[in-house]
């Protein structure tokens, strides 16, 4: 057995590769340059457009789309199913999910109550496990976005999307279970009233929420989850327990994108709202400094971190960790999006220039489902599913 001052030193010593192997090829390597447009073997494919029809009846709205992807939620909501049940074998879980979890949750705001149960019957999928898929994305989303302005004033935004992770390891491919089943689930979406567009948005068939969209012309939203002690666990204990003062953050941002006019208007709910699960906001706007990063708490807005070009900050970024705090040493995607960006230069960012950062290891991991790009004044809404081969960090 290892004395133990030998143990400690062993430890210290993994402890520091581990800290250093996302700064090392083949876990990391240079800037990436002209990968625009996709493809080559980092690019899966492109992602489908549906159109969401706001003047039909909640229940309805999704109806065309499930009906396309009704056996791909199934394998996600088994998988997820299958997750559960390794942890309480009995499967008493799912069977209060099944036959419990809408009444234990209450009535959930409108219109999204009636949207899931419109998903249930057309999927055939128990509500339960519907809302438990909606659940999801409270606590598990891992993700970069970038808000840029160039020399000219003009704003960009863009994000990969990153989830899955402890959600199941593949070891016959090397991939995350979950990461892999939300790819075929992924959807561009339009969603329109009197048959023009509202809000784009790029989200999951099955998820009412949104994490990524623009209204044309006027802002851009993306969404990361924040790690906290006091986290999202907690929000929808409290709603179980009857206290509903806080607002469920997919529900909080496809309202925003759907009810608000403009960029300030969107930065003031997004900083005042109530969320059941810290976050971060990522907002862009249209004009020049309309840039932001805002860092919440459940109940308190902590930082509202802006673009000021005048200053040379001519780009935010935000990963899962606050910006004033080191992110954790096995997760690293700051370091190297700020290094990008910078070689980039203000002079030369544009969406395929943003892709490029947003496909550079480990900016590109193997939780990334999609990468998005955003050009609000121009309207141009792009999503790119992405795929991260061997040798990729798992996040």
């Amino acid at each position: 057995m290892l004395g133990r001052d030998r143990l400690l030193s062993v430890l210290l010593a993994a402890a520091a590769s581990c800290a250093m192997a996302q700064h090392v090829p083949p876990w990391t390597e240079d800037c990436r340059r002209s990968m625009y447009p996709p493809s080559g073997p980092t690019y899966r494919g492109p992602v489908p457009w549906y159109t969401v029809n706001l003047d039909l009846p909640p229940y309805k709205r999704w109806h065309e789309l499930m009906a396309d992807k009704a056996p791909a939620l199934r394998i996600i909501v088994n998988s997820l199913k299958n997750l559960v049940n390794a942890f309480v074998p009995s499967g008493k879980v799912m069977q209060i999910v099944d036959q419990k979890l809408p009444g234990l949750l209450g009535p959930l705001p409108s219109p999204f109550e009636e949207e899931m149960k419109g998903i249930a019957a057309v999927t055939e999928i128990p509500l339960g496990e519907i809302i438990l898929f909606n659940i999801f994305y409270e606590f598990f989303t891992i993700c970069t976005s970038i808000v840029t302005e160039d020399k000219e004033g003009h704003l960009l935004h863009g994000r990969n999307m990153d989830f899955g992770v402890f959600l199941g390891w593949n070891i016959n491919n090397n991939s995350w279970v979950i990461t892999e089943e939300l790819k075929p689930l992924t959807v561009n979406l339009d969603f329109q009233r009197n048959n023009k567009t509202v809000f784009k948005a790029t989200g999951f068939a099955g998820y009412v929420g949104m994490l990524t969209g623009f209204r044309p012309g006027l802002f851009s939203l993306t969404i990361n989850e924040r790690f906290a002690m006091n986290g999202g666990y907690m929000g929808v204990l409290e709603w179980i327990l009857g206290k509903k003062d806080a607002t469920w953050i997919g529900f909080l941002t496809r309202s925003v994108l759907e009810n608000s006019t403009s960029y300030e208007e969107a930065k003031n709910i997004l900083t005042k709202t109530k969320i059941l699960a810290p976050a971060y906001f990522i907002l862009g706007g249209n004009q020049s400094g309309e840039g932001c990063v805002i860092t919440r708490d459940r109940k308190v807005s902590l930082d509202v971190y802006e673009l000021n070009p005048k200053q040379g900050r001519w780009y935010v970024i935000q990963t899962n960790y606050d910006r004033w705090r080191n992110p954790f040493f096995l997760d690293d995607r700051r370091t190297t999006t700020k290094i990008c960006l910078n070689q980039t230069t203000q002079e030369k960012i544009s969406l395929p220039t943003i892709y490029d950062v947003l496909s550079t290891k480990p900016v590109l991991n193997k939780l990334t489902i999609f990468t998005a790009l955003m050009d609000v004044t121009r309207g141009q809404f792009e999503t790119y599913l992405r795929d991260c081969p061997d040798p990729c960090i798992g996040w």
